[in-house]
């Protein structure tokens, strides 16, 4: 059925043929002879002279594992301030090769002795991580089983995948164990398409089990892995399987999906046929087709959930709300996978709402109070769904000694060091490392010293931490108050709806640069920066100017005033223009037949940047209006609802 990406055997052998034949002829060979006695005259790599530049330096080399390079930059680095990186970064690259693969001639002895020296640090649990990277590909599973008990974070899904098959190497079945790791094919490596492979092998799962994960790789659009995947099986092929094809065609055209599916359909089982329509269904409901919601009535005619993704069981929940169909909505739920359903509030939010579309209001109820809770916008809304208005939990305080106590500790001043050189995934990295094992009340204060200490990020991760007690006022800071208050005055903005967008885009990052460009704390494109200086007359503005954080509250609120006036004042339509473009929402707005609750239209987003960042930014709009005004709050008022709109054009960036 599922085809194999890499190259067969025999085209592989015919390819080497080809190469030692070109090789063979007497002018090659006789270049081949004199380049390999001349001496190799390479150039010394050119390092920086200051020791933090060497530094990041360092760590680009290591991230390329370019070997020489690291080994050269780490030896002019002897009394840095973090010899743990300094070590950690001219090892790594021994252990992976140039394509990010584990290498099994990494230096077990050095890594062996860094884990000791640096014992109970972050960078030692990410050495760890690495060398079982390196253990399962060697297929050294003494030193591996030895070594993972001590892998704190568990959080790379290919290291678990080891884990899974080193256990069924030892006769474990793991067959349950692997459909709840390999639930995200986003993170698979080298390690989970073997374990797939060993567990075909010795029958623990069977070739529908391959089917399904190379056609969840499809569905990513991870054609290579797809491949990789479908390899595990003798003589798999993808391109000629039915249902993989379908995928491909739902992916562009579902109604050319739909003609195929019936053309061909009586080659499907009746599993595989409910896949293909819970497939067809999940990319009409990514286009907000009105049919997503008839393709997966026909997919649940046929059946369960077996062969259907996370994704096509979230859209099909998404496809019966966006047609209002509550029954619908209440039987995709229950037929959720149960660990997809109680990972994200949302579907016990929507499951309350349709009990209570058919009277069931006591088992609605039931429903809500599970999350009502939670701080998040379903948690907000279940909570107003029990008659409550939004308000703040009681504060808990901490006073200056006990946050001026986590001055002293050594992964803060570690994660200090590195925020300062901007590298901010090791040093948020480091922050987290030390926050493990907290009470609330050390929780509170390390947010406390962040706030000090000028790093908000932290100081937002830190205190959202807290369970029983907290601070609101470090969950959902307010720097440049007095900016933000003449900005949003000036254009008669709602001040807690642009914090709440700032908490979403920065968390107050003033150099926050995204991948795209975007920059400072409300993330505005060069772009778009220039057009709103033009209109609002700022006739000195150059994009230099974005890292002072007035001009970027300045034309951010102007942008965001303008943005709002072209999409009927609505927040929920106006925060997903933010994020995606003004035009994107007026064209999913336009698909709309009837006028929808705000809360529908966030959930329905295509985009799963863009549906998270809507979510967020009411949720947080609604707890800084609570901060700032000392009332109750109604997170659904501000969602409102979205009318539909035939207007999809837009003079704006």
């Amino acid at each position: 059925m599922l085809k194999a990406v890499y190259l067969r055997r025999a085209g592989q052998a015919a390819s080497v043929a080809v190469a030692c034949a070109v090789l063979s002829t007497p002018a090659l060979a006789q270049k081949r002879l004199q380049q390999q006695a001349a001496p190799r005259v390479q150039a010394a790599p050119v390092i920086p002279s200051d020791p933090d530049d060497a530094f990041v330096a360092l760590r680009e080399a290591a991230r390329k594992n370019d070997v020489e390079r690291a080994y050269a930059i780490s030896a002019t680095l002897v009394d840095y301030p973090i010899p743990s990186y300094v070590e950690y970064f001219r090892i790594k690259p021994q252990m992976f090769d140039g394509s990010g693969l584990a290498r099994i001639d990494a230096p077990d002895d050095q890594v062996r002795a860094f884990l000791q020296r640096y014992k109970g640090q972050a960078i030692a649990d990410r050495m760890r991580n690495d060398w079982l990277l390196v253990l399962g590909k060697k297929r050294d599973w003494a030193n591996f089983d030895a070594e993972y008990p001590q892998f704190v974070l568990k959080d790379d899904t290919q290291v678990e995948c080891y884990a899974l098959l080193s256990r069924a190497l030892k006769g474990q079945n793991v067959a349950a164990d692997t459909r709840n790791v390999l639930s995200d094919v986003r993170y698979y490596g080298e390690g989970c398409v073997d374990l797939i492979g060993y567990l075909v092998q010795s029958q623990q799962i069977q070739r529908s089990d391959v089917a399904f994960q190379a056609r969840q790789a499809l569905e990513q659009n991870l054609v290579t892995l797809a491949g990789r995947i479908a390899a595990t099986v003798p003589d798999a092929r993808v391109d000629s399987d039915t249902l993989a094809t379908i995928v491909k065609m739902a992916r562009n055209d579902p109604s050319q999906a739909v003609a195929y599916l019936t053309a061909s359909g009586g080659s499907l089982s009746r599993d595989e046929q409910g896949a293909a329509w819970g497939v067809i269904g999940q990319y009409a409901a990514k286009k907000l087709l009105p049919d997503a919601a008839f393709y997966y009535r026909r997919q649940m005619d046929l059946g369960g959930n077996q062969w259907m993704s996370d994704e096509s069981q979230e859209w099909r929940v998404r496809a019966a709300l966006r047609q209002g169909d509550w029954k619908q909505v209440r039987q995709a739920i229950e037929m959720m996978r149960p660990e997809l359903r109680a990972k994200d509030p949302a579907w016990t939010y929507w499951y309350g709402r349709s009990l209570k579309a058919d009277g069931r209001d006591a088992e609605a109820q039931q429903q809500y109070q599970q999350i009502a809770g939670q701080f998040n916008f379903y948690g907000q809304l279940a909570s107003e769904e029990l008659g409550n208005r939004i308000t703040l939990p009681a504060r808990t305080t901490v006073s200056d000694a006990e946050a001026m106590t986590m001055r002293s500790r050594a992964g803060f001043q570690r994660a200090q060091k590195l925020y300062n050189m901007n590298l901010r995934f090791e040093g948020t990295r480091e922050w987290n490392w030390e926050l493990r094992g907290m009470s609330d009340r050390e929780l509170l204060a390390a947010a406390e010293y962040a706030r000090r200490v000028e790093l908000l990020d932290r100081t937002v991760n830190t205190a959202d931490r807290t369970r029983a007690e907290h601070d609101f006022s470090l969950r959902f800071p307010m720097p440049y108050r007095d900016l933000m208050q003449r900005a949003t005055d000036d254009v008669g903005l709602d001040m807690a709806w642009a914090y709440g967008l700032i908490r979403q885009e920065s968390r107050f990052i003033m150099s926050a640069r995204s991948s795209a460009g975007a920059h400072g704390l409300m993330q505005v494109m060069p772009a778009t920066a220039k057009y709103v200086a033009r209109k609002i007359g700022m006739a000195d503005f150059s994009p230099s100017m974005m890292g002072d954080p007035n001009i970027n509250i300045v034309l951010g609120t102007n942008y965001l005033s303008m943005v709002l006036t072209d999409l009927d004042s609505s927040w929920t339509l106006a925060s997903a223009a933010y994020n995606a473009g003004p035009g994107r929402p007026k064209a999913w707005r336009s698909t709309l037949t009837r006028p929808v609750e705000g809360a529908i239209f966030a959930e329905t987003i295509p985009f799963n940047e863009t549906r998270t960042y809507v979510k967020n930014v009411l949720s947080n709009a609604t707890y800084y209006a609570a901060l700032m005004s000392g009332q109750p709050q109604s997170l659904k008022s501000r969602l409102g609802q979205v009318a539909p709109s035939a207007v999809t054009t837009t003079s704006l960036p």
